[in-house]
């Protein structure tokens, strides 16, 4: 009954006490656990919400690639070739961002010498707030509050009178269209189909009309969270499991600056 990202960052921590290299820094030893944290995160992750649920653990297909065997593990049937390319697509656009707060903070206990397990369980611990992973569990949270699509209207236009944040829009990076939420948006809606919550993706195209009515000229659309949110809960994901997902892909990212860092410290 504990949180995922509370048990995912145990679990991750957990990884060093069953490896003797654990403090092993070599570049050898280091790429060996990147290789090992992105591919047993997902499992981590499907296992954790299956032994919740009261279901049998599913073993991975060796043949199939990690957003494959990530919804089979989790959902215990073979995906469909649009919800794994959805999936994979996901994983590609979150792999990385830059000099972002759960970058910054794997980097800051890497240059002290600490370990890679370290290092990712600190970038986890800090992804798990609301204003950096959790923002796109926010924007399902607006989602299920609005009732309708009808509804958008006097919701969208009450937070912005009252000065409340809209989920999910606006980046500190961009002041433009954010290029990723591009890619998901298309996504979103063909996964939506499949699903049956062509709805729910047309409640969110109705949010960003209202949006970029009302402040798109100020440079706030929508960002890689918005639409990413209507993709995973298409693709069956439970609310709490948005930002696992989140560490599942940026964990590629995390590695890559660590072992970049560690070339030179």
């Amino acid at each position: 009954d504990s949180s995922p990202m509370h048990a995912l960052r145990t679990l991750v921590s957990s990884l060093s006490l069953e490896d003797p290299g654990a403090d092993n820094s070599s570049k050898e030893s280091n790429m060996r656990k990147s290789i090992a944290l992105l591919a047993k995160i997902p499992a981590f992750i499907a296992g954790f919400d299956r032994h919740r649920k009261g279901l049998d653990l599913v073993r991975p297909n060796s043949d199939a690639s990690i957003a494959e065997n990530f919804l089979y593990m989790l959902n215990g049937v073979k995906p469909t070739d649009r919800m794994i390319r959805a999936m994979d697509i996901c994983l590609i656009l979150h792999a990385d961002h830059g000099f972002n707060a759960s970058t910054f903070a794997s980097l800051v206990t890497i240059s002290t010498l600490s370990d890679m397990y370290s290092a990712i369980t600190t970038a986890i611990g800090t992804l798990k707030g609301p204003l950096h992973g959790g923002a796109n569990q926010g924007v399902m949270v607006m989602l299920n509050e609005i009732e309708s699509i009808d509804a958008a209207e006097s919701y969208v236009m009450n937070k912005l009178t009252n000065h409340e944040r809209i989920m999910g829009f606006g980046h500190r990076v961009y002041k433009s269209y954010d290029p990723r939420a591009t890619y998901l948006k298309t996504f979103a809606e063909g996964i939506a189909e499949d699903t049956g919550n062509i709805d729910l993706f047309t409640k969110s195209k109705k949010i960003e009309e209202i949006m970029d009515r009302e402040v798109g000229a100020k440079g706030i659309y929508p960002n890689v969270d918005f639409y990413s949110a209507t993709t995973y809960f298409s693709l069956g994901l439970d609310l709490d499991l948005f930002t696992p997902l989140f560490a599942m892909s940026r964990v590629s990212g995390w590695t890559a600056h660590c072992l970049e860092y560690l070339n030179e410290n």
